[in-house]
């Protein structure tokens, strides 16, 4: 029998990309469960359901009368949870929706398992929960002491901790996974590289906060889907794994990319007020999940080359929601 996964959160930016990746490549049945928030959009995953390819309920993952019924008709052997609250510009202005989906939120969804025992956790974490290590040679392992930096990292730290303690208390059966920042396909325009594209479209220069030496690993989100494939069938519970593909840039690096694959003067870049309280750099050591066979299979430049031609190809996609205040502005601070 085909295993039943499913997947909290599934019609946002990595969740669809995750369960498109498991419908054409596995026979894995797939419900998704998602509010369908500003980032996450039924237009994501529509086609899957038209084709009876995957099932899809709205709900949202702090009502736990809907996700006990939900899991009990349901009965799935792996619960993947992507619903999140992710962007950290937006809860630098207003963290309470944060705390409640990204604390409060796993915090039902661990209580209805707890209760019915309806299979593994696979829960997705951030590379952010470890904070800035600018500075430091050294990268976070899957043991590093956490030490969130914004209202968002810090919901994240929360919800990880609330999992493990679950899983110690009450032998709750779980895995993290805590990937680097994701780029590709269906990735909601207030994000970096989408960002910087639509703003070239509109003939606005791009955007680099600060002096954009940031530095962070990039990776595209088909290989994130293939390593959490990979941890679904060949991790261990109680463990945590770190996803990266040691493609570290900047982000005045990343943009400059952009603009050299779109044929834009590499001079149109403005700089914007630095973000609140951000981190410097992020790094992680991976050989916990390369010890299970998984491997990036896309390098940097081509998933980029592959992420610009998405968002030209798919102009009725993301047209309807750019929000000037994150797109279209140069700084969403003011």
């Amino acid at each position: 029998m085909p295993l039943k996964v499913l997947v909290t959160g599934g019609a946002g930016f990595i969740g669809s990309n995750f369960v498109r990746f498991l419908a054409k490549n596995t026979d894995i049945e797939m419900l998704v469960y998602d509010k369908l928030t500003y980032a996450g959009r039924y237009e994501n995953i529509a086609d899957l359901v038209e084709r009876k390819r995957i099932s899809f309920v709205k709900g949202d993952i702090c009502d736990e009368e809907m996700i006990t019924r939900t899991m009990n008709s349901w009965r799935p052997d792996i619960v993947v949870n992507f619903a999140a609250e992710t962007h950290v510009d937006r809860s630098i202005n207003e963290p309470s929706p944060f705390i409640r989906t990204n604390i409060l939120g796993i915090f039902t969804i661990l209580e209805v398992l707890r209760k019915i025992d309806a299979g593994v956790l696979l829960h997705v974490s951030t590379d952010e929960v470890y904070g800035d290590l600018w500075g430091k040679e050294e990268k976070a392992t899957e043991n590093s002491i956490l030490n969130p930096s914004s209202p968002y990292s810090a919901s994240k730290a929360s919800g990880d901790m609330l999992i493990k303690s679950y899983g110690r208390t009450y032998g709750l059966k779980y895995r993290i996974v805590r990937p680097c920042n994701n780029y590709g396909p269906y990735q909601h325009p207030e994000k970096l590289i989408p960002r910087t594209i639509i703003r070239l479209l509109h003939g606005r220069p791009a955007v680099v906060y600060g002096d954009g030496e940031q530095i962070r690993d990039w990776i595209f989100t088909e290989d994130t889907a293939r390593a959490m494939l990979t941890v679904m069938e060949r991790g261990k519970d109680g463990e945590v794994y770190n996803i990266c593909s040691d493609m570290s840039a900047t982000v005045k690096d990343i943009v400059e990319m952009i603009l050299k694959i779109m044929g834009r003067d590499q001079r149109s870049i403005v700089y914007g007020k630095p973000r609140p309280g951000e981190d410097r750099r992020y790094a992680m050591e991976c050989g916990k999940i390369k010890s299970l066979g998984w491997r990036p299979e896309v390098t940097l430049e081509e998933g980029l080359r592959k992420t610009v031609k998405w968002y030209l190809d798919n102009e009725w996609w993301w047209k309807a929601i750019v929000d000037e205040r994150y797109v279209l502005a140069e700084s969403p601070w003011g």
